[in-house]
């Protein structure tokens, strides 16, 4: 039996604690000795992950995601919990978070979200807008068009969504258009009616880590380096010898395409290794704009070298 699976005694059953931050910033190590001083205190934990690269079984390396040793005996869920071949969308993510959220409390004990994808965290505390299911066809030919003629037709049909768009961003573009021609309203029409999210019904202890951007870009290429040889490559292999269309989220994760170009021909070594540090530096500066603009001005933001954990659970859990 790992230290988690005993319930905790006089633990807050509607407790939710949530450690968000950039890639490379130490959250999952911070959320495993969290969880301990917690069962130190008589509150046992378990880790929930809330990154949309850690999801996948197939991205062991290049997700990051916590082995056997780096979870020390502490329950961890949601992680490797989709096949490479499921796309897990936000929605998706979030069904799967809150029974995780709502069986911990059942089992009386603290849930602790963990991860730095703002889209996962926003859609489980807020809520998913009750879009019905686009037809079949319909979604077929909006995702058949030409990355230009969708974005022009959105620019007709829903011209506040495609102002805030990225003109490549095809994914985003093709379901804002299948919404507003399957339902006759905007996508964000639909987000302003919310349902199902966590918000209402627990109490958040957050905890939003914020390091220092130069030495977290040094970490983050460092990182890339030691995933080459830790088995990224074989990872990619693997993927490849699959056959998985590139447009599905564990094609397109980090490190894949740059090391898929490699083993292809279309690239160097070496101009992979720059591709995905590049990539992940970028992706990690996009996380950095998200935390410190789109969450509550309340919620502590800390560099991690500055966070005292047993002052963190009097301040957010025992107060």
């Amino acid at each position: 039996m790992s230290i988690a699976e005993t319930p905790a005694h006089g633990a807050r059953l509607k407790q939710v604690a949530l450690i968000a931050g950039p890639t490379a910033s130490g959250k999952s190590d911070l959320a495993v000795r969290l969880a301990l001083q917690l069962h130190e205190k008589g509150c046992s934990g378990v880790v929930i992950n809330a990154d949309s690269a850690q999801v996948y079984a197939d991205l062991r390396v290049l997700s990051a995601r916590p082995d056997e040793e780096e979870m020390r005996g502490i329950p961890h869920r949601l992680f490797g919990a989709w096949d490479g071949k499921t796309a897990c969308s936000a929605a998706d993510w979030a069904i799967a978070a809150r029974r995780e959220v709502e069986g911990a409390h059942a089992a009386g004990l603290v849930p602790i979200l963990v991860g730095g994808t703002g889209l996962y965290l926003r859609t489980l505390i807020d809520g998913i807008a009750p879009i019905p299911e686009i037809h079949p066809d319909l979604r077929a030919s909006v995702r058949a068009m030409a990355a230009a003629d969708a974005y022009a037709a959105l620019l007709l049909e829903d011209p506040v969504r495609a102002a805030a768009l990225n003109q490549r961003d095809s994914q985003r573009i093709a379901r804002a258009l299948e919404v507003v021609r399957s339902t006759g309203r905007t996508l964000g029409e639909w987000q302003m009616h919310r349902e199902g999210g966590i918000g209402g019904s627990v109490k958040i202890a957050p905890l939003i880590l914020l390091p220092d951007r130069e030495a977290l870009y040094a970490r983050c290429d460092e990182r890339f380096i030691a995933m080459l040889d830790g088995g990224a490559v074989e990872e990619v292999k693997a993927l490849m010898k699959r056959g998985l269309s590139r447009d599905l989220p564990v094609m397109r994760a980090i490190g894949v395409p740059e090391i898929a170009g490699w083993l292809r021909g279309d690239w160097s070594r070496e101009d992979a290794i720059v591709r995905a540090q590049q990539a992940t530096r970028n992706y990690a500066k996009r996380q950095f704009t998200w935390l410190r603009n789109q969450l509550p001005e309340d919620w502590p933001r800390l560099a991690p070298e500055n966070i005292n954990l047993d002052n963190e659970i009097e301040t957010l859990f025992l107060d």
